[in-house]
């Protein structure tokens, strides 16, 4: 057999080796793709498209599979794949590295490392998998190098409110509005944090703060039409109810209350209507 013929053959081999681990991959199947990508990863180029793929790929099913250490040398192969940097983000935080996760998604945001923005994203990347100790330190390093950097204080009143710490919460959440009146979210969460302590008449203003520079969003109307309830100011609660229902039809929580509101009112007929969709909602 002439070697040309053999080098033919051999590219044949690994491009069918390639097609079927992407097929397995697609299929959900990592632990079948693992090998056959592995094999076509040997025979191909490491400068080439399909070479990186097939590294990316034996990452991401090992990652899949909860294997972190065995995905992180191979997802080190492409650190400039945002896909990776996802991943080894989070694989470096199972692996107890935290120092490189934070470099991990410095580079998914294109951020200096040991910058104050780099830390803060790294603590909104943990705490949405709830590495919330991960996640308080580096919003700690964050407002080190910057005290007045914009939505790091709320990001410790999200985590203080997690944890039941009401009133540490509102200390953040109060930084945080010190420096940025306008975030809706730091509004709505001070809000939240007053009704969880039902301090009804203290969560209204800053419920209708929210509602004002975000009203587009249904969390804020629902504790406002709540609050409105509680502190028996029906037809303003049945207002903001309805409001919210037009942004989430289907909130339990929001059609449970106007239901109770529509009741105080003398509005029974309504009322069963709102109620009997909850009914309805709960059957199989």
């Amino acid at each position: 057999m002439s070697l040309i013929l053999l080098a033919a053959l051999l590219v044949i081999g690994e491009r069918e080796a390639h097609r079927r681990g992407l097929e397995l991959y697609q299929q959900q199947k990592y632990a079948d793709a693992i090998p056959v990508l592995e094999e076509a990863a040997q025979a191909e180029d490491p400068k080439s498209a399909a070479y990186k793929e097939s590294v990316l790929l034996i990452g991401q099913s090992y990652f899949m599979l909860a294997q972190a250490p065995k995905a992180i040398p191979w997802l080190e192969k492409v650190p400039a794949v945002n896909e990776a940097n996802y991943m080894l983000g989070y694989a470096y935080l199972q692996t107890k590295q935290q120092n490189e996760s934070e470099a991990a998604f410095a580079r998914l945001f294109g951020l200096k490392p040991d910058s104050a923005g780099a830390h803060l994203v790294a603590g909104q990347m943990m705490l949405k998998k709830e590495y919330e100790a991960e996640a308080v330190s580096e919003v700690q390093k964050a407002l080190a190098l910057d005290p007045k950097l914009p939505e790091a204080h709320f990001l410790l009143g999200e985590v203080a409110i997690y944890r039941g710490r009401l009133e540490e919460a509102a200390q953040d959440l109060n930084a945080e509005l010190a420096i940025n009146p306008n975030f809706s979210m730091a509004w709505y969460r001070l809000g939240d944090a007053d009704t969880r302590q039902q301090h009804w008449d203290a969560a209204i203003p800053n419920l209708q703060r929210a509602v004002w520079l975000n009203p587009d969003y249904s969390g804020p109307y629902i504790l406002l039409g709540k609050c409105y309830f509680k502190t028996g100011n029906l037809p303003n609660a049945e207002g903001i109810l309805k409001r919210a229902l037009l942004l989430d039809p289907n909130n339990r929580e929001a059609n449970y209350l106007l239901g109770q509101t529509l009741m105080g009112e003398g509005k029974k007929d309504e009322a069963h209507g709102v109620l009997e969709k909850l009914k309805d909602a709960r059957q199989p």
